[in-house]
């Protein structure tokens, strides 16, 4: 099966404004004129997958760069490198950021467009007569997808708007409205993941790089991972193990990230990208290649936080890999060889040091093509298992199947495998260190730093637990404070909507 590229037409971008015009133009069609056919359906899902990868109104789509200085610049693995010059965006890497910056506007804007486009679809998909199955199919996606745009939210802003009704329909003040408690949030996520579950069972086959049952599975169990629920987390990760969706890990971490791969056994859910086809082409790739070198497009816009470390100078996560481990390989280079002259280009400013670049992003025609194909995981079946050896440890200690999960990464990795005899404790470090080895600059260490259990020196997350402000101090972004745990609600938010509030320290 093709994956699908989500290259929209004018019409479905109409559809995303919040405010009903007073005026009804006759020169293209209306949501009533445009709901009536079974393709109609598709575009209007497809419509709802736009905001991962691609902007028409020219921000940083989501999974295609946006995240990455959103939330991973926030982080003790990543920072702003030379080819980020925006302060904005150095802002957020030195965490002085605040609600006027324009990345935390996008981010809130654009998670609310791809809910609106899934609140058009579940409404509208039902009444059009269509074969059931593809319905089905359909409104799992976007019950899905809905889903995942809530989880997102009620990570990074606490309560949020919980919008499930077409906004186009309604009045500006109608608009207004509060923020809705994050544990009835949470409570829609569910709710909308165990029926798009339902659904996808009841559904056809999509093409790959769809949203399906499998995924709808897998985001529950991370939900639950999130919420403490260990139980609930273990129940449904262990659906995923060991359910009839076909996952499992690659033989060689590399294919994880190589386009010649993508939507493979391990890809749960990803966000598709194929550069030529999208009016942005893929924004990360060239944002972490090291600059100056002929033949590369390369801005070096993305790098690792480096910090001292004893007599080092430049630490960073890169040296918390063994040289055994063969994901330090994959996910990072340590120099490039140009197209054009044959010659070697490595250190930046590490004198005498290693300077690594991230590689997660690399496509191997990159020099020919001045494109990357690399899809942006945001689900994969090594974190479900991950997942599980948290949860399951959580829950009952660190059992013979939390054992049997992490270690699965470990041999892939070409780590000795954990043995049993640690404590719950030192069990839970070790799946810590594994999360971040394996999952690093995916867009998951930030969520990390604020759910993963610890003790702070001075400020913990609204649960009281978290380990963002330890983490970030160790590093130098001295700046963190209990507040960075939320981000603030968008400073144009407030202004336009008087019935939100804002969060604590902004």
């Amino acid at each position: 099966m093709k994956p699908i590229y989500f290259i929209l037409a004018v019409i479905l971008g109409s559809l995303s404004s919040c405010a009903k015009l007073d005026e009804s133009p006759k020169s293209f069609l209306t949501p009533d004129q445009f709901y009536k056919t079974s393709g109609d359906a598709v575009s209007a899902v497809n419509a709802i997958y736009y905001p991962l990868v691609d902007n028409s109104t020219g921000a940083q789509p989501i999974y295609n760069r946006l995240f990455y200085t959103g939330l991973d610049f926030l982080t003790d693995d990543l920072d702003a490198g030379p080819g980020s010059p925006n302060g904005e965006v150095r802002a957020l890497a030195k965490l002085t950021h605040a609600s006027t910056n324009l990345r935390i506007q996008q981010i809130w804007t654009e998670h609310y467009e791809g809910i609106n486009k899934a609140n058009i679809a579940l409404e509208r998909i039902p009444a059009i007569p269509m074969d059931e199955k593809l319905k089905n199919r359909l409104l799992g996606e976007a019950s899905f997808l809905r889903a995942f745009y809530y989880f997102n939210l009620v990570r990074l802003y606490g309560d949020v708007p919980l919008l499930l009704a077409d906004q186009t329909k309604l009045s500006i003040e109608e608009l207004k409205v509060p923020r809705t408690p994050a544990e009835e949030v949470y409570s829609q996520i569910i709710k909308d993941l165990t029926q798009a579950a339902q659904l996808f069972k009841n559904g056809s086959t999509g093409e790959a790089g769809r949203a399906t049952e499998g995924a709808a599975v897998a985001l529950l169990s991370k939900v639950y991972l999130t919420k403490r629920d260990w139980a609930n987390s273990v129940k449904y990760s262990t659906q995923v193990i060991d359910g009839p969706y076909g996952y499992g890990l690659f033989d060689n971490y590399s294919q994880v990230f190589l386009p010649a791969f993508k939507n493979g056994r391990e890809h749960i859910f990803s966000a598709q990208i194929k550069g030529s086809t999208i009016s942005t082409g893929h924004l990360i790739t060239p944002s972490d290649i090291r600059s100056g070198v002929p033949g590369l497009k390369g801005s070096y816009g993305n790098q690792l936080a480096f910090y001292p470390e004893g007599t080092d100078k430049y630490f960073s996560l890169y040296k918390l890999y063994s040289n055994k481990d063969k994901r330090k390989r994959v996910s990072f280079v340590t120099n490039y060889i140009s197209p054009t002259n044959g010659q070697k280009y490595a250190t930046l400013n590490a004198p005498g040091d290693s300077v690594p670049f991230i590689n997660k992003n690399w496509d191997p025609n990159y020099a020919a093509t001045g494109q990357s194909d690399a899809n942006m995981n945001v689900l994969r079946f090594a974190e479900v298992l991950l997942i599980h050896a948290e949860a399951e440890n959580e829950l009952n200690g660190p059992t013979a199947n939390a054992y049997t999960s992490i270690n699965k990464i470990r041999k892939r990795a070409g780590l000795d495998n954990l043995t049993l005899g640690l404590t719950r404790d030192q069990f839970r470090d070790s799946v810590y260190l594994d999360r971040r080895l394996e999952l690093v600059a995916e867009c998951h260490r930030y969520f990390d730093l604020i759910r993963e259990t610890g003790t702070e020196v001075t400020g913990v997350g609204p649960d009281g637990k978290g380990i963002l402000i330890k983490n970030l101090k160790k590093v130098g972004k001295n700046n963190v404070a209990a507040k960075h745990y939320l981000y603030p609600i968008p400073q144009g938010e407030l202004d336009r909507n008087p019935k939100l509030t804002q969060n604590s320290g902004w």
